[in-house]
């Protein structure tokens, strides 16, 4: 277990997995981020085969600073976005210790949904692998790290095992509850607290929603989202959507348990609550054994919370830093005492 200490009022798994995203916030964290998003310029990237994903890179050039030797490439969670809260205040945080920061949109995210004609489905890596190698190439000459969330953080960490394939050189991952087991996941917002189903069900439809009006004549989900269950809605998108012949074909096609990272080849850190409401603790122990691979358990933080009242510099932000930091890089960590176990 490493030392992730909150204070009592923020304990509960719940409010720690409502916090990071919780709509209140957005103000106050859009003005904490403004020198981020000021300084980010739009980048449509190509990623093969005709499909483009949109990021946004902000750059310590633009900022009259000398360029960094690592750019760090955010994930976001399912039905987030490069705006996502929690994206906005780390990419602010890691931005001002020194790192050119790229905030990646995954297909049919944040406003996208005009750029493929096909729908997202969470089996799509080529394209994820495709867009890396992609701000590979427009990065030359810098290290590469990788750092996603939920189902970011399960992306992040199935680009590391294809990295040596895709020609793609990564420094580090580091992968924030990460989706282990989406059979479980998928049970777990099914019977578990009721809000997390039904805010995946209403953030889902109007995704959906979007789509359909980018490419009107093309799709028709009317009748997907009159569905009250993400199990019907699923079934019905991997059915209709995909060349997947179940849903457990599909669920399974982006576990990260059973094998899938034993050719991870870059040093990786998984950080994972043991009270994760939705990605069961028990998945941990069936990730690789590996040199390269360290799991960070904490006995709170929920699911991607780690907030301990400390602002946009809380507990996550410092382990990320920890973790994509090189004391002869120049990186501008902040004067402070971690309570971290790991270096």
């Amino acid at each position: 277990m490493s030392e992730f200490a909150p204070p009592l009022w923020l304990r509960s798994p719940h409010l720690q997995s409502i916090l990071p995203s919780f709509p209140l916030r957005r103000a106050a964290v859009e003005r904490r981020a403004v020198s981020l998003v000021e300084a980010s310029e739009e980048v449509i990237l190509d990623c093969g085969e005709g499909v483009r994903l949109q990021g946004f890179c902000a750059r310590q050039e633009s900022r009259g600073r000398s360029r960094p030797e690592q750019l760090v490439v955010l994930h976001h969670g399912w039905e987030g976005s490069a705006d996502s809260l929690y994206i906005l205040l780390l990419g602010q945080f890691l931005f001002e210790a020194g790192f050119d920061v790229l905030r990646l949109n995954l297909r049919d995210h944040g406003s996208t949904h005009h750029l493929n004609r096909d729908i997202f489905h969470s089996c799509r890596i080529e394209e994820v692998v495709g867009a890396v190698r992609e701000i590979q190439r427009l990065a030359a000459g810098q290290e590469l790290s990788l750092v996603g969330f939920s189902l970011g953080g399960n992306f992040a960490l199935r680009v590391g095992a294809r990295a040596g394939a895709a020609g793609i050189r990564l420094r580090k991952i580091v992968a924030i509850s990460p989706v282990l087991d989406p059979e479980a996941t998928l049970a777990a917002l099914e019977d578990g607290f009721s809000i997390y189903h039904r805010y995946f069900v209403y953030k889902w439809a109007r995704s959906l929603g979007k789509k359909q009006l980018a490419w009107p004549g093309v799709y028709d989900f009317e009748e997907l989202m009159r569905m009250p269950r993400l199990t019907l809605m699923t079934e019905y998108l991997v059915r209709k959507y995909t060349d997947f012949p179940d849903l457990r074909s599909y669920l399974r096609g982006y576990a990260i348990v059973r094998g899938v990272l034993d050719a991870l080849a870059v040093p990786s850190r998984v950080i994972a609550a043991v009270d994760d409401p939705m990605i069961p603790a028990r998945d941990l122990d069936r990730l690789p054994r590996s040199s390269l691979l360290r799991v960070t358990p904490t006995r709170f933080g929920g699911h991607c919370g780690f907030m301990d009242g400390r602002g946009s510099e809380n507990w996550i932000a410092r382990e990320v830093l920890r973790s994509c930091a090189r004391s002869d890089h120049g990186i501008r960590a902040p004067a402070r005492r971690w309570r971290a176990s790991f270096p």
